[in-house]
């Protein structure tokens, strides 16, 4: 039985279903029976209990939902219609890349009396999800899905002031963002340990679950540290049972001592509502994560330059290993970190700075925290022998770039258009034929050149001026030597089929 995952964003707008499922076991979970009184010899063992506050949780619940606050988005898009396009595939790229049908607008959007066919439309949508007040001047966690699109972000305290919130900064890796609202002496909920936190241990979960705001539910952490959910390009989660539904996104999970242990993110479910199956990124990711967008308003990670891949008894096997613990390195960039000190397609990575490597997951969040510049010690295997390696870190580059036009700014061709690498399966996804090469659109400012040029959401560009364009850098190196008044002849892959454009600077 496939179960989706869904992120729990909030009620004016859709829960959004993501691509990633989970697949679980045919079989139900029931409870052991045990031996009967009269077979049992066992003496009972007494466990210490969690310890729970005399007056239950009220004290907790008191001094955490003061700071949790509602945050209200409104976002206005204007694409080109899609009529034109066979019913499926309007779908697939618009569950794939957002919008109406997909996770950011309700399925079957159309309006009633919409433009024609080829014409520009507006599609305005929003929803709410909640937030963490963590500093008394008005820095707010929260998740990247609630504010992303945003173009304005109202921010409701419980005792009902309201502000305008500006988006620091996001990590759509961790699907993490930090709102600032202008406010002095503000109630926080305090930074807690999140690596402390114990299964079975009492958690909080603080939010606005279908705009019932404040609301407080109980449960315990019943598992850490899960990751291959196919939620976040980076996974660490806390799984609880506490109640979880649509708008507690970006909300706190506390513990008993009120301190914020994780961002309640995501739920397991077939209805989009609770199954007692909830996530929540743990501080020991957000806090490095969020001190990142306020200082820099980017997230600076650590950058080895290899891809990597799990051990199975197989490959083991055939790496003459005694067992599957580590990193397979299956590719190494030439320019990298990883390649510059000599690390090698088919070396093993089994420690990290004598932290053992269980798998390409435990390599990856130790990359990740690195500070860039650090120098680390990297020991792998070899053709059988174990070698160490001294790698220097680098800065991971960011996919996703965004070229925006500012007031006062100089104009340009591509102004306001969002383009991330395009990549074999992104490839698949938009039919393209042959190599994958080219940059793939994400998103496209309403009247901007591009836009006006007839670029889309989906396209993917491979040349601008005849240069060829196989990365975000190429396509920031080309689109900046461009001229104002010029005009730039665009070649396009449209769902497999090319086309040039044309834009007037």
């Amino acid at each position: 039985m496939r179960q989706p995952v869904r992120q729990t964003l909030g009620t004016a707008a859709a829960v959004a279903t993501l691509s990633a499922l989970l697949i679980w076991g045919g079989q139900s979970l029931a409870p052991s029976h045990a031996s009967s009184p009269a077979m049992s010899t066992a003496t009972p063992v007494a466990l210490p209990m969690s310890s729970a506050p005399s007056n239950g949780f009220t004290e907790v619940a008191k001094a955490v939902t003061p700071a949790v606050v509602n945050i209200t988005t409104v976002t206005v898009e204007k694409v080109s219609d899609s009529r034109g396009m066979p019913d499926e595939l309007r779908e697939r790229m618009e569950e794939f890349f957002g919008g109406p049908g997909g996770p950011s607008g309700p399925r079957g959007f159309r309006g009633p009396q919409g433009p024609g066919p080829g014409e520009p439309r507006e599609h305005r949508g929003g929803g709410q999800g909640s937030g963490v007040i963590v500093s008394p001047d008005g820095y707010i966690l929260t998740n990247n899905h609630v504010i992303d699109g945003a173009r304005t972000v109202t921010i409701t305290l419980p005792d009902k002031r309201e502000f305008t919130g500006k988006i620091i900064g996001a990590d759509p890796k961790t699907d993490l963002a930090v709102v600032k609202i202008e406010g002095q002496n503000l109630p926080t909920v305090s930074w807690g340990d999140a690596t402390k936190l114990q299964v079975g241990e009492y958690v909080l979960a603080v939010g606005n679950p279908f705009g019932l705001n404040s609301t407080v539910t109980l449960g315990i952490v019943s598992a850490l540290g899960r990751g291959r959910m196919g939620i976040t390009q980076y996974e660490d989660f806390i799984q609880t049972d506490a109640a979880i539904n649509p708008g507690n996104s970006g909300g706190a999970l506390v513990n008993t001592r009120g301190e914020l242990v994780g961002i309640n993110t995501a739920i397991f479910s077939q209805t989009g509502g609770y199954q007692g199956v909830g996530f929540a990124v743990p501080t020991s990711m957000s806090k490095p994560i969020y001190d990142s967008l306020v200082k820099n308003g980017k997230v600076v990670r650590g950058f080895l330059g290899v891809s990597i891949q799990d051990l199975n008894q197989e490959l083991a096997k055939s790496f003459s290993l005694k067992d599957a613990k580590g990193a397979l390195v299956s590719d190494v960039k030439d320019d990298g970190p990883a390649g510059q000190a000599g690390l090698k397609q088919g070396d093993i990575i089994t420690t990290y700075q004598g932290v053992p490597v269980e798998d390409a997951v435990s390599l990856q969040r130790q990359v990740t925290k690195s500070a860039v510049g650090t120098k680390v010690t990297i020991r792998v295997i070899r053709d059988g022998h174990e070698k160490d390696v001294t790698v220097t870190i680098g800065e991971q580059p960011d996919s996703t770039k965004v070229a925006k036009a500012e007031s006062g700014e100089t104009d340009y061709a591509f102004a306001g258009v969002a383009v991330q690498d395009l990549d074999r399966e992104t490839a698949k996804e938009l039919g393209v034929k042959g190599k994958a090469q080219g940059v793939v659109v994400t998103g496209v400012e309403p009247e901007s050149s591009a836009e006006k040029a007839g670029v889309m959401r989906g396209d993917v560009i491979r040349e601008i001026n005849r240069q060829p364009v196989k990365s975000v850098k190429e396509f920031e190196k080309v689109s900046s030597g461009l001229k104002k008044g010029e005009n730039v002849l665009i070649l396009i892959d449209r769902r497999g089929n090319a086309l040039f454009l044309s834009a007037k600077i």
